[in-house]
This record gives structure tokens, C-alpha cells and sequence, in this order.
């Protein structure tokens, strides 16, 4: 055993005086530990902002040939090899140190097999390797262990026995579960190893891997191909609080404007014409299909020029296009890309290329690739005077009348092969390159977008993005991208909708119904139903597929589609409360039932359910004629939404499903609130508000503003609470500070309905 090194500390900060890679340990919480060594690379964290500090107690102490660093919450041991060891604070072990050699999977591959598996289309190393400066992390792994975490990686929710790259990529072929990589890179992975619940954040931009027990079933590792040594190791008594821990870290997202959860539609192809997305609305309003937002793709542009729009084809006024489709209760939300044509006659090119805002290329030259325009130049977005540029061109589309901005082929995408690693970028103010860059192409992007509309609009940025890195939930919504009208992607939908939510994305969702191929009657039906409670909703389509608007298939799918669009819209107000909840505690909406009950072995690996906060159990049907299905109910006592039929949890239950029918649950003893059947999200506040009782007694917390601008952060907001027992029913105002509050409150008991009116001389809810 190698002797141990001397230690020096400061405050929070021990460092260990290892020869040429001196190894830090900061206590940042007594569940937070930053793992630190400088390898020489420059730079400040994209993913950690502000001071995450907190005053802690510790203790260092030496325990024969090793260190112990103790917490309330965390044991870390060190010895003289380097090796760092994580246990709980009962000395659980979380994430230990694996002391054998790794056994490479390619080990019997000879040169001359190996270029011809190659040739073929195989990939035959599990490793990511790289310069001198490649380093690797390897913990052992137990034989109860699971994985989650690692964004929207595809395949199943645990991740354990697969591998995955952190490099963001535009991959237009069918996604699959054997995808390694895809459009964000979140290096956030949670472990319940045993049944304790640990975490692990590898905050490194470069290109990165995760071996997740493929290689070998006794160790697990991360890799990266250059960068500082840097990650957080994350405690918590449950996996609730390691993802809290997470999200501390990281951010939360931002409380939306509340019409942002309503239905959204999309295809690519009919923007280009006013004509044709009038045509949408108006069948919108014609088959009673509640509706916010109606999406424009590239189409709308002049050109593929961003920050343009093509008057000709909107009556040389898309101003008054857009303004007339708010007064029908539509908001429209524009693509915009990052690749900038090379045109000297265009503003916003001849403007990037004056004050030299574009990355360029090793010999001074701005750098050219293709994407939708043609030859196009890449915005240097990790500048902040580039970012500060980019955010004032969004003026052009707040002026329009625009409710958010849509970000993509921000990988960033290119069409003549990739970017290649030596072209320069920043880091900030620092010099860098597409190397370090690529995975924080999307985040700076998302960053200045919502600089941009929070300035002009002074609203609540709504900003969607497909690319992005650990922390860009401070900043935007997410999808998965260009999914298929396939029945492997409804089934993939949950996990990754799940493991997003996880790793901090509380705001997320798919393309309904499948982006490219064609989808059919029954696969859209069953994707509306899937996909109702996730946070972003939104249908959109490809160019040259089957249409497959709510109305293209005519009934019975028409009318199942406008039941599930319309039940979404009676639990926005719950799905609203969740996301204030969240602000605070950084739980996702779409929660994997481990999440909810980590100790639960039945639900470690559950693919096909997931629950909306922690009372409300989803399970659809995601494969081709089934009309049964098992579903587990966990622990406790649930009713059937449908028909108020009692279960007992930790069970399964055969449920019929007709094609119509989504099996939900409701955890007895639950208050909900039941939004009014509206087509679209009013900035008017609500008058009147209902809340349902599952059972014979309950308490909920309820949440209100104007669902719009930033007014709650100065306490505009109302705070109910609403208490049933024994049939009694409570209504109290803890906190009145927006206005407007609900004139009458109807509780919906089991065999009773109580109406209660505000009564404001005694500032008081009173039975009538």
C-alpha cells in the first residue's frame, strides 16, 4: 500500500498532496462532496452556478492506511492508491473504488478482425480514449444494483448492463436501446446499490462514457477523453433526496407560464403557408380540440434565414397573422437554428461576421459547414457578448408576437460531416476549441434565448431546446427529438421521459404520435393516452409522413384523442402545482415509481407505468392490440379513476383497455384540483376552482398566481390549503398576495359536493 499523502485544510476544502495531480475534496453539504483534480483545463462549470456552499460539520481523521471524511451523511475513505470509497452514514456501501483490472471486451480482437468488424458497421471498443490526458473511473459493482439517471438516453429505465457516450448527436436512424449516444449529454447517474440510493454528477463537457456493467458484471465506469477530474458524489437517505441533492446543484426549473402545459401542434411543412396553419386553427376550433400553441418549423423563414419570416407567404404581414391567431387563443411558437446562412447581404451574417461572433476555423478563417440554409456560420454562444448578441435578435420575434422560441440541430448539427475538434470556439472569455465546446453548444444557446425573450418579453421564457448539457433546466424546455411512428418509441417514451425528469428536466416530452415514419389510428391513440400527463405536450410530424392531427383518421380516434386532450386540460391546475412543488424541492412531474418508493424491489425496473407526483399512477398501453394489461399498484390503497373501484397496493390487477381506455389510479385519501373545461389556458385568472376527494379525507396544497410574468417572486402569489375529514371540509388562505383569488370552491366528495364562497369581509371560505 502506497504511503498516504499529507493533507492541508481550508474551511470546507481538503487537499491531499498526491504527486502530480494533488486530489481535493470540498464539503459543500453533509450530502454533497465535490471530488476535484486539475488536469490543467480551464474554465468555470456550465451546469453549477452561484455558491452551493453550506456551512458543515466534519470530521478528517487517519484509520490505518486510509483517511476518513466523515458528515451526518457521508463516509469517504482515501488511501496512498488514490482509491476514493463512498458509504452511507450507517456504512452502507454506495460507491466504492473497484480494485482489479478492467477485462476489455475487444481483448480477442485481432487488427485484421477488427478493421472488418469495423467495416461492417460494429463498434468493437466499450472505451473512450483519448490524449494523455484520458482518465477513467471505475467502481465496483454489486449484484443488486440499478441505474438511472444519464438524461434521455434511450432504452430501458435502469441502465445498468448498457453503455453510453456524452457527445450530442443528430442521428436521423430509427433510435433504439443499443443507441449510445443522442442529442443531450446530462453525466448525471443515480445508483441504489443494495437498496441504498447514492448519486454521481461528472461535470466534464468533453466527450465522455459510461460503461454501466456491460463489460463486466463486478465494476461500472466513467471516462472522458481530456479535462479536470471533477464530480459530485451525492448522498441522501432516499433517492428523492439524492435528486434533490442533484437539482440543488444544477438548478430547478423555472416556474412556466401556466399555457405552456396546455396541447401544442406541430408539423413541418405547413408553416409555410398562412393559409395552411389557419386551416390547423380552424379545425382546432371545428373538432373542439383544446389547443395553446400551433408550432412553426423552418418553413416559415425566408430562405432558412433565422430572424426572418417569409412575408410573401403571409400576406406580407405574419405580425397581424400571429395577433389574429392569439385572439383565437393559439399562440405560435417559431423554430430557430443556429447555423446562420453566408450571405454578405444578409443582416444578421454581414452583422456576426463585422464583430466576429462566429467560431472559426485553426487559420483565422470563419468556420463553414452546411445545414438548412446552405453554407452557414456557427454563433460562438460561449461568449457572453455573442450570447448578449443573439438574445436581442429574439426582439425581432417578440415584436412579431411570438409566445416562445423553439431551438434545434443545436448539437450543433451539420450536414457536411461533423465539426472537426480544433475549431475554435470559447469558453467564456477563454480560447477553446469544438472539442471541450460541442455539449455546451445547445446550453449557451438555451441560455441566451431565454436572456433574450425574459428582456423583451418580461414573461416567463418559454425556450425549448434539443440539445443540451447538466443544468440547461435553468433555461429551457426539453423533447427527445426526432422519434418514429414506431411501437418500440411509445414503449421507450416512459423511461426516457422518466430518467430525464431525474436528471433535472422536469419539463419535457416527446413528438407525439412520432416525428418521422407514418403512424396509424391505433398507434396515435395509444401515444395521446401515453403521453397526456407528460409535461410538454405537443403532437408533430415530418415532412412527407402521414398527417396525423387529431382529426386525420376521422372517429373513433378524433373523439378519443379530444377526451384525453380535454381530460389534460381539467389537471393543469395539478400539473401547475407540481411545478411550483418543484421549484422548491427539484422533483420532477413524470416520476419512475422508484422514485417514489425506492425500497419497493417490484418497481426497480418498471417500464410501462409511472406515476404524476406521487398520487396519481399511470400505466397505458404502449404495444400493438393489447386490450388487457397487469398493473402493479405499490404500495397503499388506490382508487380507479374511472370508476371509483378500491385496491389494495403491492399487487398486480388486470385491468381491461379497450381502445379507449387509459388505466389510471388515484392514491386513496388524495385531494385533487379540477381545472374548468376550457380550450385554452386564459391569462384572466380563475374565479371558481374544484377540488376532488379519492376517499374520505384528505389535505392538499394549492398553488395560484397570474401564470404568466415573475410577480410571484415578490410574493404575488395565493396559498390554499384544503382540508376534508369526517365529511368537514376546510378551506384556508395562509398566503394572500395576488389579488384576484377563487369566489367560489366546490369540493367533490364521494357522495356529496360542498360549494364554499369567500367571504371577504372575515377573509374566510364559508359553506353556502
Amino acid at each position: 500500500m502506497t504511503q498516504l499523502p499529507d493533507y492541508q485544510q481550508t474551511n470546507q476544502t481538503i487537499t491531499f498532496a498526491f504527486p502530480k495531480h494533488p486530489l481535493q475534496l470540498f464539503v459543500l453539504t453533509p450530502t454533497i462532496i465535490r471530488v476535484f483534480e486539475n488536469r490543467g483545463d480551464n474554465g468555470s462549470s456550465y451546469a453549477v452556478a452561484d455558491h452551493k456552499e453550506q456551512s458543515t460539520s466534519f470530521t478528517i481523521k487517519t484509520v490505518g492506511d486510509h483517511y476518513e471524511l466523515q458528515t451526518s451523511n457521508l463516509l469517504v475513505k482515501i488511501d496512498g492508491d488514490r482509491h476514493i470509497d463512498v458509504y452511507d452514514a450507517a456504512g452502507n456501501a454506495l460507491a466504492v473504488d473497484y480494485r482489479g483490472k478492467r477485462q476489455l471486451l475487444d481483448k480477442g480482437v485481432d487488427k485484421v478482425h477488427e478493421r472488418l468488424v469495423k467495416a461492417e458497421g460494429h463498434n468493437v471498443s466499450g472505451a473512450t480514449t483519448g490524449s494523455g490526458q484520458y482518465y477513467q473511473i471505475v467502481k465496483s459493482l454489486a449484484k443488486d444494483e440499478h441505474f438511472y439517471g444519464l438524461g434521455d438516453k434511450t432504452g430501458y429505465l435502469d441502465k445498468r448492463g448498457f453503455e453510453y457516450d456524452n457527445w450530442n448527436v443528430d442521428n436521423p436512424a430509427p433510435q433504439l436501446e443499443n443507441f449510445t449516444k443522442l442529442y443531450k449529454s446530462i453525466p448525471v447517474m443515480y445508483g441504489l446499490k443494495n437498496g441504498h440510493p447514492y448519486g454521481l454528477f461528472f461535470d466534464n463537457p468533453y466527450k465522455s462514457h459510461f460503461d454501466m456493467g456491460k463489460e463486466s458484471p463486478n465494476y461500472y465506469f466513467y471516462s472522458a477523453v481530456a479535462g479536470n477530474l471533477d464530480y459530485y458524489i451525492l448522498g441522501g437517505n432516499s433517492l428523492k433526496d439524492v435528486v434533490a441533492n442533484y437539482t440543488y446543484l444544477t438548478g430547478r426549473v423555472p416556474l412556466p407560464q401556466k399555457w405552456t402545459l396546455g396541447y401544442q401542434q406541430s408539423r413541418w411543412g405547413y408553416s409555410a403557408s398562412q393559409k395552411e396553419v389557419q386551416a390547423v386553427a380552424d379545425n382546432l376550433k371545428k373538432f373542439d380540440i383544446p389547443c395553446d400553441a400551433i408550432h412553426f418549423d423552418v418553413d416559415y423563414m425566408r430562405g432558412y434565414r433565422v430572424f426572418t419570416w417569409d412575408k410573401d407567404q403571409y400576406e406580407g404581414d405574419p405580425k397581424h397573422f400571429i395577433t389574429s391567431l392569439k385572439k383565437q387563443g393559439i399562440k405560435a411558437v417559431p423554430i430557430i437554428d443556429p447555423g446562420v446562412k453566408k450571405d454578405p447581404n444578409y443582416e444578421v451574417y454581414a452583422d456576426g461576421v463585422k464583430k466576429g461572433y462566429f467560431v472559426k476555423s485553426p487559420d483565422g478563417q470563419v468556420y463553414i459547414n452546411k445545414v438548412w440554409p446552405g453554407d452557414s456560420a456557427f454563433p460562438d454562444f460561449g461568449r457572453p457578448e455573442v450570447r448578449k448578441w443573439w438574445a436581442r435578435h429574439d426582439k425581432f420575434l417578440v415584436d412579431m408576437g411570438v409566445g416562445g422560441i423553439w431551438n434545434d440541430m443545436n448539437e450543433p448539427a451539420s450536414f457536411e460531416g461533423p465539426i472537426p475538434d480544433d475549431v475554435v470556439f470559447s469558453d467564456q472569455d477563454l480560447p477553446s476549441t469544438h472539442k471541450k465546446m460541442h455539449n455546451v453548444y445547445g446550453h449557451n444557446m438555451a441560455q441566451a434565448t431565454y436572456a433574450g425573450l425574459k428582456h423583451y418579453q418580461g414573461k416567463r421564457p418559454y425556450v425549448i431546446t434539443r440539445a443540451a448539457y447538466a443544468g440547461t433546466q435553468k433555461y429551457s424546455t426539453v423533447w427527445t427529438g426526432d422519434n418514429r411512428s414506431i411501437w418500440p418509441h411509445i414503449q421507450m417514451m416512459i423511461p426516457q421521459l422518466c430518467n430525464l425528469g431525474l436528471s433535472g428536466f422536469s419539463f419535457a416530452g416527446v413528438d407525439i404520435g412520432g416525428f418521422a415514419s407514418d403512424t396509424n389510428p391505433e398507434l396515435l391513440t395509444r401515444w395521446i393516452e401515453a403521453a397526456i400527463f407528460s409535461p410538454l405536450l405537443r403532437n408533430h410530424a415530418a415532412m412527407g409522413t402521414r398527417h396525423q392531427e387529431p382529426w386525420s383518421f376521422g372517429d373513433p380516434t378524433l373523439s378519443i384523442y379530444r377526451k384525453f386532450v380535454k381530460l389534460r386540460y381539467r389537471f393543469i391546475p395539478y400539473l401547475y402545482d407540481l411545478f411550483e412543488k418543484q421549484t422548491k424541492s427539484g422533483l420532477p412531474i413524470m416520476r419512475p415509481l422508484v422514485l417514489v418508493d425506492d425500497t419497493d424491489p417490484r418497481v426497480r425496473d418498471l417500464n410501462d407505468e409511472f406515476m404524476v407526483g406521487d398520487n396519481v399512477l399511470v400505466a397505458p398501453i404502449v404495444e400493438k392490440s393489447k386490450t388487457k394489461r397487469l398493473v402493479y399498484l405499490p404500495a397503499g390503497e388506490w382508487v380507479d379513476f374511472w370508476n371509483d373501484r378500491q385496491y389494495t397496493g403491492h399487487q398486480d390487477i388486470v385491468v381491461d383497455t379497450p381502445l379507449d381506455k387509459l388505466p389510471l389510479f388515484i392514491r386513496n385519501n388524495t385531494i385533487l384540483p379540477w381545472g374548468n373545461p376550457v380550450n385554452h389556458i386564459s391569462e384572466t385568472p380563475d374565479r371558481t376552482m374544484t377540488f376532488r376527494v379519492y376517499g374520505n379525507q384528505g389535505h392538499y396544497d394549492h398553488y395560484q398566481d397570474d401564470g404568466v410574468d415573475f410577480n410571484y417572486q415578490n410574493g404575488e402569489f395565493n396559498h390554499y390549503t384544503i382540508s376534508v375529514k369526517n365529511g368537514q371540509v376546510a378551506i384556508n388562505l395562509p398566503h394572500h398576495g395576488f389579488k384576484p383569488i377563487y369566489e367560489t370552491i366546490n369540493v367533490e366528495l364521494s357522495d356529496n359536493q360542498i360549494k364554499l364562497r369567500y367571504d371577504a369581509a372575515a377573509g374566510e371560505y364559508r359553506q353556502s
